[in-house]
């Protein structure tokens, strides 16, 4: 679906509320992109092994 075909579709307000919307909404963590990216990477198949993600604070060693 084109730009135009959504805007005739849903009409200027409704677009103007769901970027009111994604532009409200919070960064999401390292963790979730990491998780999302495993996904995405490779739809439909094995996911891949988790790696670091980026900026994390050490995770605490068990006692």
């Amino acid at each position: 679906m084109t730009r135009e075909e959504r805007r005739r579709i849903l009409g200027d307000e409704v677009i103007a509320h769901i970027h009111e919307r994604v532009d409200a909404a919070p960064d999401p963590t390292p963790e979730l992109v990491e998780e999302l990216r495993r996904i995405m990477t490779r739809p439909g198949d094995s996911v891949p092994a988790p790696r670091p993600a980026v900026n994390s604070r050490p995770v605490a060693a068990a006692a």
